[in-house]
């Protein structure tokens, strides 16, 4: 009786206190992830008030949340959106792959982690948080803007990305070896390349099976049918999350929009829980230690998410507006690197304090370098084109005379023609709003851009 009450009254006191820090967060303007690693941290082992009750339905509840976490991110794609994606940001993904998966792939054979850790590693700098740039764009009004798109389609091959490399990963953690990654990872091609066909062809009929137009049947029919497919995957060893990303991909059209309503309060219960339990599980003592390295981590991959943003825009033939704010809204890291650290941290426990550092650092710049990135870079092109009409030299860029002119550079304008773009669309697309302090974030004219 005495442990019942234990865990129920410190059950009481995690939750109570998950709604607490969800509310300060959304008053500052923050994603509660950072907040949530950091109650972990307070409550873990060598943390301030260890939990000891309630570990084992934490570890418990936490499991959910992954799975809720891929159900919910597979129920916002179509099969049909998923192959266009694929037909067309393929080589937007291999940059994105080849540039911010590398760096921790490198950085974790520097530190002697061998190859296992270096494929964790790699996962959790390669994947970006879709659920903080959700929130960003639409805190920042940009849901229409034209990049938009671009980003979602950089995301949407990243997600779908992860149904291959889970299961990898989960292969080389169980010490499968080569063969044994291989049989996982053709299993995995299979199982997507299988349910992507159910979907494209008989995607109504799945979704009429599970329908239903009371809500409380239709979520014990997803829910249960979502955890069942995950525990057969794990079995398997494709992983439980790929299990219910597929799951969410299968259904669609009004079960979909229903069961999305009826499950985001629960997974957003789960996930918080999710990540207190990835904190519990990290000893708050070691990570200033790796906070350098994860520092230097960070830095490289806000960089080189900056450039796949940017390559990507260009290829959709965006203009220089555009192109530097699909860059920036990039950059957040969140809940999938922790879903990787996760997985990796009972054979690899280093990861956990370094992915903990990193995760917290990109998930607060990340919002920063979304709002700023194409100011500050529209700021300096505008200082230089100003200093070059001084000097009186023909650069790459003209500027107008003027106070609040802005540079329009050529190479952009080639860009916008190949699209459609007329010369002065783009050219309009590049005046700023004047402000106190020239780095105004939203953009004023041609909508396209």
């Amino acid at each position: 009786m005495h442990d019942t009450t234990a865990l129920l009254v410190e059950l009481g006191s995690v939750i109570l206190g998950l709604g607490i820090i969800g509310r300060f967060a959304g008053r500052i303007g923050l994603s509660p992830i950072p907040l949530y690693l950091l109650a972990g941290l307070a409550f873990g082992e060598g943390g301030l008030l260890p939990l000891g009750a309630s570990e084992e339905f934490t570890a418990v509840g936490a499991e959910i949340g992954v799975i809720l976490l891929l159900l919910l991110l597979g129920l916002e794609y179509s099969a049909s959106e998923l192959v266009t994606s694929l037909k067309t940001q393929y080589p937007s993904g291999a940059v994105d792959f080849v540039l911010n998966a590398t760096p921790g792939a490198v950085a974790a054979l520097l530190l002697g982690w061998g190859p296992v850790g270096a494929v964790a590693l790699a996962g959790v700098t390669w994947i970006s948080s879709s659920g903080v740039i959700a929130k960003v764009m639409t805190d920042l009004g940009r849901l229409g803007n034209r990049e938009t798109p671009v980003i979602l389609g950089v995301l949407v091959i990243e997600d779908l990305a992860m149904a291959v490399y889970l299961p990898l990963l989960t292969a080389m953690l169980a010490g499968a070896g080569l063969a044994g990654g291989s049989v996982a990872l053709l299993i995995a091609l299979g199982t997507v390349g299988f349910v992507l066909y159910l979907a494209l062809r008989h995607g109504r009929l799945i979704s009429r099976a599970v329908s239903s137009d009371n809500p409380e049947m239709l979520l014990l029919v997803v829910l249960g049918l979502t955890v069942l497919v995950a525990g057969v995957a794990q079995e398997l060893q494709v992983s439980a999350a790929v299990g219910a990303f597929l799951v969410g991909i299968a259904l669609s059209g009004e079960v979909a929009e229903g069961a999305r309503k009826l499950l985001t309060p629960l997974r957003d219960l789960f996930a918080a829980v999710f990540f207190v339990f990835f904190g519990l599980s990290t000893n708050p003592a070691e990570i200033p230690p790796v906070l350098l390295p994860a520092a230097l981590l960070a830095v490289v991959t806000v960089l080189t998410k900056i450039f796949t943003g940017w390559y990507a825009a260009r290829r959709a033939g965006i203009a220089s507006r555009g192109r530097w704010r699909a860059g920036g809204t990039l950059v957040a890291r969140g809940e999938f690197s922790i879903v990787i650290a996760g997985l990796a941290v009972a054979t690899e426990p280093r990861i956990g304090p370094i992915a903990t550092a990193y995760v917290l650092i990109l998930v607060i710049v990340g919002p920063l370098t979304a709002r700023w990135t194409q100011p500050v870079v529209a700021k300096i092109q505008d200082m230089r084109g100003r200093g070059e009409g001084k000097s009186g030299g023909t650069g790459r860029t003209g500027a107008v005379a003027g106070p609040e002119a802005t540079a329009v550079p050529v190479t952009d304008e080639a860009a916008a023609e190949t699209t459609g773009e007329t010369a002065a669309g783009s050219a309009a697309a590049e005046v700023r709003t004047p402000s106190h302090d020239g780095l105004t974030p939203e953009p004023v004219g041609d909508p396209r851009d």
